[in-house]
């Protein structure tokens, strides 16, 4: 096992590393910042853990003995009443959830209007700008309607941004450097929720009940069989979160557009 012992390693960059079954033992965290970090299985004794901000897919999280991702759930399903709602169980279900989506959307687009275009290609606290949010979520809609349950082995838009952590990919797009406008940026969104609209207006509940055919070639997901409720319950969560996160950073936005004002 290599032994990091004694070594000062703070604002180091572990990027792509794998620290599986890493122990660490009187290290100190503090101020560490993770980014789509696995951290499954993990074990913590004797931690400090003040002050910490943790947001992602929480589930049997055992904080001094007791599972609190189900109080975390409860409660997030409390401020936002619409949430249980992402977790359709029939085609209906699916179909409410996309019109609940489509309407909170079209309030933060509007929200975003309201800005100067140059913020919208702002990044807040190394997140992604609004316009690269966008951007995902057309990624996410070739990736898991397009490709992985309609087939099409090379869905992607020039546009279309994967997360940073995906691997380089041949055929799939990867342009940090691109800066539609908004306009152009929702006409590629749009073209892509008409996909996922078409789709669930003719779910059933045997398609809904199926599996994908495996689609040959490379890009994301990988070959293979997937059950269809998986893929469209991705494209939900990453609606969903997504305009959470858009939400978020457009009030620092806002904040700062008033305080340049002032």
């Amino acid at each position: 096992m290599p032994d990091f012992s004694e070594q000062d390693l703070h604002d180091s960059l572990f990027q792509g590393t794998d620290l599986r079954k890493s122990t660490f033992r009187g290290a100190d965290l503090s101020g560490a910042r993770l980014y789509a970090v696995d951290l499954d299985h993990v074990v913590m004794r004797g931690v400090s853990l003040v002050d910490v901000d943790i947001h992602g897919e929480i589930e049997r999280l055992f904080v001094n003995g007791v599972d609190v991702a189900p109080y975390v759930n409860a409660e997030l399903d409390r401020r936002h009443p619409e949430r249980a709602g992402m977790r359709p169980t029939d085609p209906a279900g699916f179909r409410a959830a996309w019109d609940v989506l489509e309407r909170l959307w079209d309030g933060t687009v509007a929200r975003a209007r309201r800005l100067e275009p140059g913020l919208l290609h702002e990044s807040v606290d190394g997140e992604w700008s609004f316009i690269e949010t966008l951007r995902h979520l057309a990624f996410a809609t070739d990736c898991w309607v397009s490709r992985a349950i309609l087939g099409d082995p090379r869905p992607w838009h020039p546009l279309g941004l994967p997360w940073d952590e995906m691997r380089d990919t041949p055929g799939v797009p990867r342009d940090r450097t691109a800066r539609p406008s908004l306009d152009e940026a929702l006409a590629v969104r749009r073209g892509r929720a008409a996909t996922v609209r078409k789709l669930l207006d003719a779910l059933t509940e045997q398609r809904l009940d199926a599996e994908t055919e495996p689609v040959p070639g490379p890009g994301y997901p990988p070959p293979g069989r997937y059950p269809v409720r998986t893929c469209l319950l991705c494209i939900l969560n990453e609606e969903w979160e997504h305009r959470l996160y858009a939400e978020r950073d457009l009030a620092v936005l806002e904040a700062r557009a008033a305080t340049a004002a002032g």
